[in-house]
């Protein structure tokens, strides 16, 4: 049993798997139904409408719905798209044991302890049909998957088959529905909606479950007699066929597998039983330590099923579905239907190569696990699960390739894991004495050699030498000098896939990808929240691989992408260019076009490859936020603007790589002031004095506007500064201005206006301005200020900057090989030559017209 996705909850009562998308339902003892994702492992939603234990749960075949029966006595039918209850069907008179819709009528079929099963219109919303007959609680009642029939099972011991057909003849509007409600007892006691066709009699206590098979005219039955019985049935009568014992306690549930001649049952004894159809002999059993199992569900299309006890749900498989496979230059050796097959990859042909199994093996777990092939000598090694563990060797003559029509006798062998290691010779663990035995094509013992570590599977690692496994660590074995040569600690390996010039290998877990040299030196780690399943390499070097719902791309630095989305999982044999050949769970061989482009992309950045960068720039139709996310990451800013519409994310690229003029455009667009604020920031420390005195202009930041006029020695534009502060009515403008200008009148002035007429009389005697001064001092009379004696007073006028106007000498922002290279062609210049365009500053004149009437308000 292969567990794939495991819950904790209250006890789980129902189960229903969705037949498209990787759902399940689990209905509980609480109350609360619950949708999970077990391909994510995620719970999606959680439905809480119920008062008390809810026992049935079911999906719609293709609409959004699902119904729901619980011990309150209600039927609730849910839209899970709007996450709400839809309706409730009344009816029942004690607790709803199942329900289910059909798969093409819009009925629903439920089973209760008030003895009844009912058929619903979920339409018209109207029970249609009620089925008596049972003289105890109803335990579980199913649509036939194709005939016009449904099966119940009920604590009186008793299985039963109904014929519904004279349903789907009358009309299903809701008028006649609510017509034939007022005639339903003359229609049900005269047998005219649903008659019991069979009662099939042979339990010796309560029938707990009874289901169809989907194909054949069977039954299968579990009841508190700890019996499995399977039944026949034909047009006039139905029979038992054989009973299954081997459940010690109560069986609650009994399915036909959807895909192979096997029965699942679970009980109250805390087991899982298979069970084969063919033989009726058990094949497994699956035991939990504390909880009892309630209730089975099979997916109707894929190789999962689901059983709900005590303590939550598990999704599980019986066998492995991913088959042994083995790439040889252009030719794929794989394992399907009880033969070894030959897939070429520039024909896209493939053929039977040999028969490697008898029919009538059924047993789980029995097909080929692992194949290895020597080319030089045809010869093929499988292994299997079959007696612990054992390997088949097969030489198929060159006269019988491609025929698959002749049996080979197979030279065969005790050994959990066998790989060829030379041309003629094989190695195989003998996991008890931790050795490996090296063995020729007569399957004859040549060498023995210990291993360095404990090994439960040894995987190729080149001519002569093995990679071993054990729990936590892989090493890399040179047989002949017996000399470990690499080793490195992992998590538990599945898959060992090498790249095509054997240099580099990557080691596949459960949830990680571990890339390494050929020594297992370490070159990155992926991890992944979904299931690694397969991988392969790309002639670039990348490699590619798929989780359960993914193909994906690693590169060799360790970053990774996703290139599509799957539908159902794939297991990758080769990647040639843009097309995947792979493997799908029914051994068919597949081709997927991928677009290659965003990882080619990103190689080309890593190996420094620009001229590819510049050619896919050009040509591609690369985007999108994660690829701008990546290329600013990696500090290639400039690379990302190229794919940039949106002005917002323009103008902080451009500011990053310190493209200016991008900057200004995007500002331009962009009208904001904290973006003029950012660009006037960075204008400055590249030096360019013109676009931070735009900048400053846009955002109407007269203070910095003042102190750049200053530092550049503009006393033109200082002087329109004060002009402005006047019209502002900026006291401390003006001030400062006049302070910057050296100009002594204006300053008191100011002061003179502002009231302070000490500070003015002070300015104007020590800076001369005498009748000035006279003219103040009689205006303050007693109150004014004394001077500083012995003091010889100096004017403050700011020194003259070293360069007046224009640009400072500005940073060197060197262009890379992207810049100018996709727009105009200009090609690698610096930002001296970029600055020295225009005088941004002296095309706005702050004062002119508009300007300076628009800035007084």
């Amino acid at each position: 049993m292969l567990t794939k996705f495991e819950t904790k909850s209250n006890r789980v009562k129902g189960l229903s798997f969705h037949t498209k998308r990787p759902w399940i339902l689990a209905s509980l003892h609480s109350g609360v139904i619950q949708l999970w994702d077990y391909r994510m492992g995620t719970l999606i939603d959680r439905f809480d409408e119920h008062d008390g234990p809810v026992r049935g749960v079911h999906f719609h075949m293709s609409q959004p719905l699902f119904v729901s029966g619980g011990d309150d006595y209600k039927i609730k039918v849910w839209n899970y798209k709007l996450h709400r209850c839809l309706f409730t069907l009344l009816g029942h008179l004690d607790y709803i044991r199942t329900v289910q819709f059909h798969h093409e009528h819009p009925w629903i079929v439920s089973a209760s302890d008030d003895q009844t099963i009912r058929i619903w219109n979920w339409q018209s919303r109207t029970c249609i049909s009620v089925l008596t007959g049972h003289n105890h609680y109803v335990m579980c009642a199913s649509f036939h998957p194709k005939e016009d029939l449904v099966v119940s099972a009920s604590l009186d011991q008793t299985v039963r088959v109904w014929d519904i057909g004279s349903l789907k003849k009358k009309t299903a509007s809701p008028a006649d529905d609510i017509l034939r409600l007022s005639h339903m007892n003359t229609d049900l006691f005269g047998g005219v909606d649903a008659v019991v066709k069979y009662v099939l009699e042979g339990h010796d206590r309560g029938v707990n479950w009874a289901a169809f098979h989907p194909t054949l005219p069977l039954i299968v039955s579990g009841a508190d007699d700890r019996q499995v019985k399977l039944w026949r049935m034909n047009d006039t009568k139905a029979w038992e066929v054989d009973t299954l014992r081997g459940h010690v306690n109560n069986v609650s549930c009994v399915m036909f597998h959807a895909k192979q001649d096997i029965i699942v049952s679970n009980s109250e004894d805390k087991s899982i039983r298979v069970w084969d159809v063919t033989k009726r002999t058990g094949l497994q059993t699956f035991r939990r330590e504390h909880d009892r199992f309630w209730i089975l569900a099979v997916h109707p299309e894929m190789n999962i099923l689901a059983a709900g006890h005590d303590s939550g749900m598990i999704v599980f498989k019986l066998e492995r579905e991913r088959p042994a496979f083995a790439v040889s230059g252009d030719s794929l050796f794989y394992a399907k239907d009880r033969f070894i097959r030959n897939f070429d990859f520039p024909t896209q042909r493939e053929a039977q190569v040999i028969p490697i199994r008898r029919p009538g093996s059924t047993s789980l777990n029995q097909s080929p696990r692992t194949l290895s092939y020597s080319p030089t000598e045809n010869a093929v090694l499988i292994c299997s699960d079959v007696d612990g563990g054992s390997y088949e060797l097969y030489v198929i003559p060159k006269d019988s390739f491609g025929r698959g029509d002749g049996s080979l006798e197979a030279r065969k062998g005790v050994g959990s894991s066998a790989i060829f290691v030379a041309r003629n010779r094989f190695a195989v663990l003998d996991k008890g004495n931790n050795q490996v035995l090296v063995k020729n094509l007569k399957n004859e013992v040549v060498k023995k050699s210990g291993l360095p570590v404990p090994t439960d599977a040894i995987f190729y690692a080149g001519t002569g030498s093995l990679l071993c496994r054990s729990e936590d660590r892989v090493v890399i074995f040179d047989l002949q000098q017996r000399l470990v040569l690499g080793d490195l600690q992992t998590p538990f390996v599945k898959y060992v896939v090498w790249s095509n010039d054997m240099e580099s290998v990557a080691l596949l877990s459960k949830h990680s990808i571990i890339i390494t040299h050929k020594k297992l030196v370490h070159k990155c780690t992926l991890h992944e929240t979904i299931r690694v399943k397969s991988g392969a390499w790309d002639e670039n070097g990348v490699f590619i691989y798929t989780t359960l719902n993914h193909i994906k791309y690693c590169l060799p630095n360790g970053d990774s992408g996703i290139i599509r989305t799957l539908e159902v999982p794939i297991y990758i044999t080769k990647v040639s260019g843009n097309t995947i050949f792979c493997l799908d769970r029914d051994g068919k061989n597949k081709s997927v076009i991928i677009d290659a482009t965003e990882y080619i992309f990103k190689l080309s950045l890593l190996r420094k490859r620009y001229d590819h960068v510049m050619n896919m720039i050009r040509n591609s139709q690369l985007c999108g936020e994660a690829m701008i996310a990546y290329l600013q990451q990696k500090g290639f800013p400039e690379v990302a603007l190229h794919f940039v519409k949106d002005e917002k994310t323009r103008f902080n690229l451009a500011l990053e790589s310190g493209n200016i003029q991008i900057a200004v455009a995007s500002a331009k667009e962009i009208d904001d002031k904290d973006h003029w604020y950012r660009l006037g920031v960075e204008a400055l420390r590249q030096g360019n004095a013109a676009i931070v005195e735009y900048a400053y202009q846009r955002t109407k930041n007269f203070e910095r506007l003042s102190f750049l006029y200053l530092v550049n020695g503009n006393l033109e534009k200082l002087s329109k500064m004060l002009k402005i502060a006047e019209v502002k009515n900026d006291v401390m403008g003006q001030f400062h201005n006049a302070l910057y200008l050296g100009d002594i009148q204006e300053r008191v002035k100011i002061l003179e206006n502002a009231g302070h007429l000490p500070l003015a009389y002070i300015t104007a005697s020590v800076h001369g301005l005498q009748d000035v001064a006279e003219r103040l001092a009689a205006e303050l009379g007693d109150d004014v200020p004394p001077l500083p004696v012995d003091k010889n007073p100096s004017l403050l006028i700011p020194p003259t900057p070293v360069m007046c106007g224009g640009d400072w000498p500005l940073l060197r922002v060197t262009k890379g090989i992207f810049d100018g290279g996709f727009d105009g062609g200009r090609g690698a210049v610096d930002e001296e030559e970029e600055g020295a365009e225009g005088d941004w500053g002296e095309d706005l004149d702050v004062v002119d017209g508009l300007w300076l009437a628009d800035w007084g308000r």
